[in-house]
């Protein structure tokens, strides 16, 4: 793997703390209340179905960066002030290079909400962190199971192919992320480079 992919990967796995406190600063007011109602808040599901409608009509890469960073941390939304702390922890010893720690929160994380694809995709990182491709692999399965939408596993998945010298398979995936995020400047400088490469041209 290239420095570039393994910093590209670490942000992308680790960035969700800074982006879940992005995303609650970001969050538009309050609606007045209907004294006649009380209308439930937006559930982490309804919140990232509204980012992926608004990656989708972005015509803008500043507004596309903006809104993968909020999405990245509406991933880390479990509903689980319990599964939350955990994956905060994870990532807090990810980042240490504390990885038998981080790997023994996540299996736990893992086994109480199995659900959760977020929980799967933080193994995945740590997995890619730890040069466990194949495990990497495997959860980022098991995220994508759960939110097939996932950009993060998306990214480290095309980032492995690439590195197995996968590249048109690498390529098909960059270019499924961007049909979800259509001007997110990472994929797209990610997926010219590999469509130059398979056109024998040297970047």
């Amino acid at each position: 793997m290239t420095s570039r992919a393994a910093l590209f990967l670490a942000v992308i796995g680790l960035a969700g703390l800074s982006a879940a406190a992005s995303l609650a600063a970001d969050a538009p007011p309050p609606a007045p209340k209907d004294q006649n109602a009380e209308s439930a808040p937006k559930s982490p599901a309804e919140i990232r179905n509204d980012l992926y409608a608004r990656l989708a009509a972005s015509k803008d890469g500043d507004e596309t960066e903006g809104l993968v960073g909020l999405l990245l941390g509406s991933y880390s939304q479990s509903g689980s002030d319990t599964a939350d702390l955990m994956l905060a922890r994870a990532r807090k010893a990810m980042q240490a290079k504390e990885y038998d720690s981080a790997e023994q929160i996540l299996d736990a994380e893992v086994a109480l909400m199995p659900d959760w694809a977020e929980g799967w995709n933080a193994r995945a990182t740590l997995r890619y962190l730890d040069d466990d491709y194949d495990g990497s692999m495997a959860d980022i399965a098991q995220t994508l199971k759960r939110e097939p939408r996932h950009l993060g596993a998306l990214a480290g998945m095309a980032m492995i192919l690439e590195s197995r010298d996968k590249d048109e398979e690498a390529l098909k995936v960059y270019e499924r992320v961007l049909a979800i995020a259509p001007h997110w400047r990472r994929a797209e400088d990610a997926a010219k480079r590999l469509r130059a490469t398979l056109a024998g041209q040297q970047i």
